[in-house]
């Protein structure tokens, strides 16, 4: 799916989980969102970039994972190069309507 700031897709799916991959464009980022029903683990396999858990801010580079427990803040952006994520969603409700967003640099809700 089309995104302002890339694409993603889902690549599987089962029992309470959900995998998808992201393509985060150089210099974009997503919204600054948390999630009620689910948490997830980002593993950048290729790119580079920032990813923001809570306070704390990772670079990204191809290898990096970190961990969102439910209700974190979090948010993930393109550095020189796109950044590539595999997500891997874990919860009792997987959908895009869970997305709290906080901000957003493309003035969605």
């Amino acid at each position: 799916m089309q995104r302002p700031w890339g694409w993603f897709e889902q690549l599987a799916s089962g029992d309470q989980y959900l995998v998808k991959r992201l393509l985060i464009r150089r210099g974009q980022r997503l919204s600054l969102q948390r999630h009620q029903h689910r948490c997830e683990h980002w593993v950048v396999v290729a790119g580079d970039g920032e990813l923001q858990v809570g306070e704390e801010a990772v670079t990204a580079t191809a290898g990096t994972s970190v961990f969102i427990p439910q209700g974190a803040i979090h948010r993930a952006q393109g550095g020189l190069a796109d950044l590539e994520i595999v997500e891997v969603q874990r919860g009792d409700w997987l959908s895009e309507a869970d997305i709290e967003r906080l901000s957003d640099d493309f003035g969605r809700k």
